[in-house]
């Protein structure tokens, strides 16, 4: 599930530090560089009650579609059974480093920090066989036990499930499905180099409600080659008259190193900007005529079923990022880290037998790019941000920081306020890239 779309065509919004997964920087405090470990401070007195994310990433697909550049291949069963044994030791790892000194609850999680989602994200963790995604569960629940309620998203492609897995899966506490569809057409699945038909998606759709999946989020795509807006709108229609729970309309781009990037033909079959605009806006208006909420830039929802483990990283709640490539966040008492896991398999999957440092790219965030993150993450929301939520976190006015572009922009009509909040306009998000980037501080 892409968690960076864009509404329409533009050079894409891009921040320098690394953190997002797909979907989708932690532990702030050092050892010595020999150690090559990172362990949380040691904290001392009473600590304020706050939540946490946990972020799994499972890289295997069963092939690999020709616009994807996320971290995601092809492997067998022995590299999957490989990875499941150095994940969940990644898994025990971090638990020692973060928890070190602190009271555990055996009934649940810990009191300090409540575990409130958990998203499998990939690649296709549906793809995973059920003896490896019970090792990894289990691992989970001992180490980082998710609070009472709390949300547990799979990715799934069709084609990758069996009533057999999904009944597995819901017995293992998951209770949210992100599916990737993206069209309705068997053409545009087939020229995307998905690896189903859409019959194949209606199938394991029906299945998952069957089984008592309440909790469904559908993956379409707009701005396609030779998608006409009458054959997105009809594969809109189909998707809601399915009535899932949570839809996510992202625009294609075409991303470095794809086939689709190479492929110079491409282009020249995309929609132009006009017509990829009009698809954005007519999914709003027949999204919101349906029952959606538009909660944030490319996602709708029912009441309530809003994914909270993506609000998390629009709001900046701390998340734990395990696996291949896995992106972590951690904010604490004023200071705030992002962090990336090794890209290179073959040392993560040596992590169980050597002293390997999984962790690298660290990124201590100054007090001025945890503003410009609040400001430009948080403003993806259509409730976008709050200023007193500013104010109580930095001891700052949003408007002392960031009046004179607040000012500009609210003056355009692409900018609002309502009391303490400040969000995009419905214009200011056709051009919400640009205004993101003047949040960045000089």
């Amino acid at each position: 599930m892409r968690t960076d779309p864009d509404p329409i065509r533009t050079e894409p919004f891009r921040y320098k530090a690394k953190g997002m997964n797909a979907g989708e920087g932690i532990m702030p405090y050092c050892l010595p560089q020999a150690k090559q470990r990172c362990r949380m401070k040691k904290e001392t007195g009473n600590r304020k009650k706050r939540e946490m994310e946990i972020y799994i990433h499972i890289p295997f697909c069963l092939r690999k579609c020709n616009y994807c550049d996320f971290l995601s291949f092809p492997s067998g069963k022995e590299v999957q059974d490989a990875y499941t044994l150095s994940l969940c030791h990644e898994i025990r790892q971090t638990e020692e480093y973060l928890f070190q000194g602190r009271e555990r609850s055996e009934a649940g999680p810990r009191e300090d920090l409540p575990v409130r989602s958990i998203f499998f994200g990939g690649g296709t963790p549906s793809l995973l066989s059920i003896y490896n995604m019970e090792r990894i569960i289990r691992q989970l629940n001992s180490s980082f036990p998710a609070a009472k309620g709390a949300e547990i998203s799979l990715e799934a492609n069709p084609g990758t499930l069996t009533e057999e897995k999904l009944s597995a899966f819901r017995e293992l506490g998951i209770n949210r499905l992100s599916i990737g569809l993206q069209s309705t057409e068997d053409r545009c699945l087939k020229m995307l180099g998905r690896i189903h038909t859409f019959s194949e998606f209606l199938h394991n759709y029906r299945q998952a409600r069957d089984l008592g999946f309440d909790n469904i989020n559908l993956d379409i795509m707009s701005g396609l080659p030779d998608q006409s807006l009458s054959s997105y709108l009809e594969t809109l229609r189909i998707v809601t008259e399915l009535k899932p729970d949570h839809i996510s309309s992202y625009s294609l781009i075409l991303e470095e190193g794809t086939p689709f990037y190479r492929d110079e033909k491409l282009k020249a079959r995309l929609p132009d900007e006009d017509t990829e605009r009009e698809m954005y806006e007519k999914t709003g208006e027949i999204l919101a005529d349906s029952g959606y909420d538009r909660y944030e830039i490319s996602n709708y929802a029912r009441e309530g079923k809003e994914c909270i483990h993506n609000l998390g990283y629009w709001e900046g709640v701390p998340y734990l990022g395990m696996g291949l490539g896995a992106s972590s966040f951690w904010r604490e008492e004023g200071k705030a880290m992002r962090f990336s896991n090794t890209t290179d398999l073959s040392s993560y999957l040596e992590t169980p037998f050597k002293d390997f440092p999984v962790r690298e790219d660290f990124c201590q965030l100054t007090r001025k790019e945890q503003m410009e993150e609040f400001m430009f993450l948080g403003m993806r929301k259509t409730r976008g941000v709050d200023g007193k939520e500013f104010e109580k976190r930095f001891g700052f006015r949003m408007e002392e920081i960031f009046g004179e572009v607040m000012d500009r922009y609210i003056s355009m009509d692409l900018l609002a306020r309502e009391e303490s909040r400040l969000f995009l306009t419905r214009r200011g998000i056709n051009v919400s890239n640009r205004i993101f980037s003047d949040f960045l501080l000089d």
